[in-house]
């Protein structure tokens, strides 16, 4: 797409809007809208957020619409602490970090439903569902084995989707820079007694280099059926994604590399109410398949192929009393995988969880204990203890502190993966950390605010890790000596009606300070040489009338490498009737930067789309 072109009609949209038109009443209902009414779902002790003593962030499926993006990887690299470290365009493969950690120590869910893979945590993200279908997202910073599991070590993110839409139809097309082009198909539909939601899209791209073009198609549906009794949710999405991985994991020489991904869930899931007692029970199987070759259509010379099931089922339940309020869950499932490289294994996992929160001077203090014991049948059984404590001192004022352990056993490829330039370990220990938090938290209509100082102190961590810049040396997995991780973590928005228009503000700052203990490694993978810094992403939406939105989002980066960078996106979007046209612009001041440690991505990019919608 050229730049003049896009200029030109960014222009003449905005000669063409009326910037003095008076909002409409859902942009008066939203501007009103506290987030007190935000009940975090993935919690047994469901509570508003307001009353959580963790830091979390919230994205509302109105921020996700006004955002203009096409991918949920986008959306989450607005929010500051959220390290997501793209190889190439779109969603193709990126790898999704919190406060430092890896890939392998954030764990990802759908409405709850955990998804971590035994393989690899590369592609997590393959499982996003699309925006469209998304109520919001629940991003929870810090340690939350004692609410999760394992997996979840620095971090966690509950995508919790739509359970209902009004009768719609919209198509959607868009074409732009590397001849991206996507095409998607969304449907809704809501009975008495059940409803659908449904969507389909196909990307595809020739690349922004060599050897970086894909193919990507995804199916995503949500059910809901007895829904004037006890809801039962019904997900069934696959995931299909093909792509050349010009240097996305060996060295930049290696410019051949393709790879195919799938991606699949189905899961069953109910809340279900008997008095005061709550119980949510769910049942899913998720499948993951990974193709690679080292030279592209050549799989004599070398391939691998993995292919993962995990199959469970959890139940949690919650019951007050005069103490507080008790949750308690179990969650048991078994993994199996086969593979040329890795072989074929299995694990099996039992998760037993207890928490109560005890309530004290009229509610406004509480403090939460808990527990959670976790049984892997090749790692044996270890538990991760905790405490959150939160004093609200007014009802817009909250002060909150937390401390909990966190564990993370190695995944099959930190085990037994080989080739020539990585090899596992399968002597290595499970990585394990403790964690402390304290925070204060403003809410208002308008205006909300948080601060957050974290500490962790992390030991046995895994990495690929070694000693040398020669290609022909390997790297190798090895528990790296204690890390030492401490943080600032800082949320401000500011909403605002000036001359009729609603004007949004939200500013993230995060800050890191690692100390790697008596490393004896100079190089590594992952972990040492490539994390944040200092994060800073901002962004800004202005409502001028009821059909024009623009959004405008800035990323800041200093990573502990020295690599630092700025980059400014921008979307528009003008509704007219049944229409809506939009503009996606990346990287608009074409900034020459790196995600991940070996690929470069993209300059100045955009995408121009219609959506039509019944």
């Amino acid at each position: 797409m050229k730049k003049n072109c896009a200029a030109a009609s960014l222009s003449l949209l905005l000669y063409l809007c009326p910037l003095n038109a008076q909002l409409d009443s859902t942009s008066d209902s939203l501007f009103n809208q506290r987030l007190e009414e935000v009940i975090l779902s993935s919690n047994r002790l469901e509570t508003p957020l307001t009353q959580n003593s963790k830091t979390i962030n919230i994205i509302t499926a109105d921020q996700i619409q006004k955002s203009g993006v096409t991918h949920l990887v986008d959306l989450l690299q607005q929010v500051g602490g959220v390290d997501i470290q793209r190889r190439g365009t779109g969603p193709t493969q990126a790898d999704l970090k919190i406060r430092g950690g890896t890939f392998d120590q954030t764990l990802l869910l759908i409405d709850g439903i955990k998804l971590d893979d035994a393989q690899t945590g590369h592609h997590t993200l393959n499982f996003l569902p699309p925006p469209q279908m998304v109520a919001r997202i629940e991003i929870i910073k810090g340690p939350a084995a004692r609410a999760y599991g394992q997996n979840a070590f620095t971090g966690a993110i509950n995508i919790v989707t739509k359970t209902e839409a009004p009768k719609t139809l919209s198509i959607d097309l868009q074409h732009g820079s590397y001849d991206q082009t996507n095409g998607s198909l969304y449907i809704g539909d809501t009975t008495e007694k059940t409803s659908v939601i449904g969507f389909v899209s196909k990307n595809t791209s020739d690349g922004y280099r060599y050897n970086s073009d894909y193919n990507h198609n995804q199916y995503f549906v949500k059910s809901s059926f007895n829904r004037h009794k006890t809801p039962l949710h019904m997900i069934t999405s696959f995931s299909d994604r093909k792509f050349g991985a010009n240097g996305f994991y060996a060295s930049p020489s290696a410019v051949d590399q393709y790879e195919e991904t799938q991606g699949s869930l189905v899961s069953l899931s109910q809340r279900h109410q008997l008095g005061s007692w709550v119980f949510k029970p769910k049942l899913y199987w998720r499948r993951g398949q990974d193709m690679y070759e080292y030279i592209r259509n050549k799989p004599e010379i070398y391939r691998n192929l993995h292919i993962t099931h995990k199959v469970g089922g959890a139940l949690d339940v919650s019951v007050p009393s005069k103490l507080g309020r008790t949750g308690v869950g179990v969650d048991i499932s078994k993994v199996s995988i086969r593979s040329n490289n890795l072989g074929n294994r299995k694990r099996t996992m039992m998760n037993l969880f207890l928490e109560h929160r005890f309530y004290f001077f009229n509610n406004t203090l509480d403090i939460t204990p808990g527990i959670a014991v976790n049984y892997f049948s090749d790692f044996g059984t270890h538990s991760f203890p905790g405490v959150d404590l939160g004093w609200q001192l007014n009802p817009n004022l909250r002060v909150y502190a937390n401390t909990g352990a966190t564990f993370r056993i190695p995944t099959f490829t930190d085990l037994f993966y080989s080739d020539p330039s990585t090899l596992g370990n399968a002597n290595l220990k499970p990585e394990e950390a403790n964690t402390q938090e304290v925070g204060i938290r403003f809410t208002k209509s308008k205006v909300t605010a948080s601060v957050a100082y974290f500490s962790r102190k992390s030991k046995n961590l895994i990495d690929f890790v070694k000693d040398s810049d020669d290609s022909s040396i390997p790297f190798m997995a090895q528990n790296i000596q204690e890390v030492t991780t401490n943080g600032i973590d800082l949320e401000l928005m500011h909403r605002l009606q000036f001359n009729s228009q609603l004007h949004q503000f939200k500013i993230n700052y995060s800050y890191l300070n690692n100390s790697l203990e008596k490393s004896n490694y100079s190089f590594s993978r992952y972990s040492i040489n490539n994390d944040l810094k200092h994060h800073i992403t901002g962004t800004y939406n202005l409502t001028l009338s009821r059909v024009f939105d623009t959004f405008v989002a800035l990323k800041y980066v200093e990573r502990n490498s020295g690599i630092v960078y700025r980059v400014m996106d921008i979307s528009v979007q003008l509704t007219l009737r049944q229409f809506q046209i939009s503009f996606y612009f990346n990287n608009i001041f074409n900034t020459q930067f790196w995600e991940s440690n070996l690929v470069p991505m993209p300059k100045g990019n955009g995408l121009i789309g219609v959506r039509y919608s019944l």
